[in-house]
């Protein structure tokens, strides 16, 4: 049954508030005022395209939220979402004559500035635009941490997973660039793994004998084959890194400190002999970053395969959005603005939020479906509907 426009369903609510929150944190964390050019390139932050001053597709360029608001107002850009390592493009050599009005000079590129096709307007492995005019499937897309595409998620060649504390994906092309990773997805990554070193019957006989082992002595050269369960125990108890010396090794004795040695934990992993398949996208934890080598080793192996961002906790778009959120940019006026409002009065901010989102984004559809340019009579006529529409509707609740 439908929920009553006077008492909305509190989970559809609570959802709409949390989208929006979402939506705000993507730019919260960004500078609105001043063009990020002069910070380099930047760790992480919300990047736009815009047709208007680079249609060849051949020149791709980005611009920050700054520049997207000041020297492109009234252009045809679009969102990229955010973009790491980026640095904004506006007025340098590939937009010509046009110069960014909030930072003159800037070279004439960034040559550090990484781009694909999102940059003309396509994404996924079927290059196609968003919105998509052709396609009325309406699937959702979802982006590579790594080459930082956006994948359709009927074209990432793996079942979709979407429990709270899956926060990355990574697509199959970027796991074959550095194939190391899916030895750690046979570990830490969704779906559950298979054991192809042994019978499951032996593997919880060594995790039996592992416990006796280390109970009856501390030597290394004793201790059993480590299985999943056994290694996920020790990670929980100690909760430090593999590849970090422990606190006995720092607070013992110095002759027994030097007969430890470095441990490798891509290599402890590999010996272990779990497999899983080797193909499609794969779904991890937010916390699997966490989980990686940092022995000087497989480092050079990060930097090589240019991935060392993935060594990084601040990395992750979770980190960006919440950061977004904090200070110093504070929270959003519109959040704090319901704050102080009363539970009646939230929800009918959240749901005419909601309603006007839905109505301009069906708005910008038709205008792509029907190929018409989106034009200030066009935007001044939608909002005059709304006005109508919601007069209407306080009228009959009048009566």
């Amino acid at each position: 049954m439908a929920a009553n426009k006077e008492e909305p369903d509190t989970d559809d609510s609570l959802a709409s508030e949390e989208e929006l929150e979402q939506a705000l944190a993507v730019l919260a964390g960004s500078d609105p005022e001043n063009c990020s050019y002069s910070r380099g390139y930047v760790k992480r932050q919300a990047v736009f395209a815009c047709s208007t001053c680079t249609p060849n597709a051949a020149e791709p360029a980005g611009v920050c939220l700054a520049c997207a608001n000041k020297c492109h107002e009234g252009h045809d850009i679009f969102e990229l979402y955010t973009k790491r390592n980026f640095r904004c493009d506006c007025g340098n050599g590939k937009f010509g004559e046009f110069k960014c009005q909030l930072i003159l000079a800037k070279d004439e590129q960034n040559d550090r500035n990484q781009y694909n096709h999102n940059f003309n307007g396509c994404y996924c492995t079927c290059d196609r635009p968003y919105p998509d005019a052709d396609d009325q499937s309406n699937d959702e897309m979802i982006q590579c941490i790594i080459c930082e595409d956006w994948l359709h998620s009927m074209h990432l060649g793996c079942t979709t997973v979407e429990p709270d504390e899956l926060q990355e994906m990574i697509c199959e092309t970027c796991m074959n660039k550095f194939p190391l990773l899916w030895t750690y997805a046979a570990h830490f990554a969704a779906p559950p793994v298979i054991s192809v070193s042994q019978p499951e019957e032996e593997v919880e006989v060594d995790v039996e004998k592992g416990a006796e082992k280390e109970e009856s002595s501390p030597s290394r050269d004793e201790e059993p084959s480590t299985s999943v369960e056994h290694t996920k125990q020790e990670e929980a108890a100690n909760m430090s890194s593999p590849c970090k010396r422990s606190h006995e090794e720092m607070t013992g004795s110095t002759a027994h400190a030097m007969t430890k040695t470095v441990v490798c934990r891509l290599e402890e992993l590999q010996a272990e002999g779990l497999e899983g398949q080797r193909q499609g996208a794969v779904f991890w934890p937010y916390s699997w970053r966490s989980q990686l080598c940092t022995c000087m080793s497989c480092k050079k192996l990060y930097v090589a395969a240019e991935v060392q961002f993935l060594m990084d906790q601040s990395d992750t778009i979770l980190a960006y959005e919440n950061k977004g959120m904090d200070e110093p940019f504070g929270q959003h006026p519109l959040m704090a603005l319901t704050n102080s409002m009363d539970r009646v009065q939230q929800l009918e901010v959240i749901y005419g939020f909601n309603e006007f989102t839905t109505s301009m984004t069906a708005f910008l559809e038709q205008c792509v479906a029907e190929g018409k340019t989106v034009t200030v009579e066009a935007v001044h006529q939608f909002f005059e509907e709304l006005r109508a529409k919601k007069k209407r509707r306080t009228n009959a609740g009048n009566q």
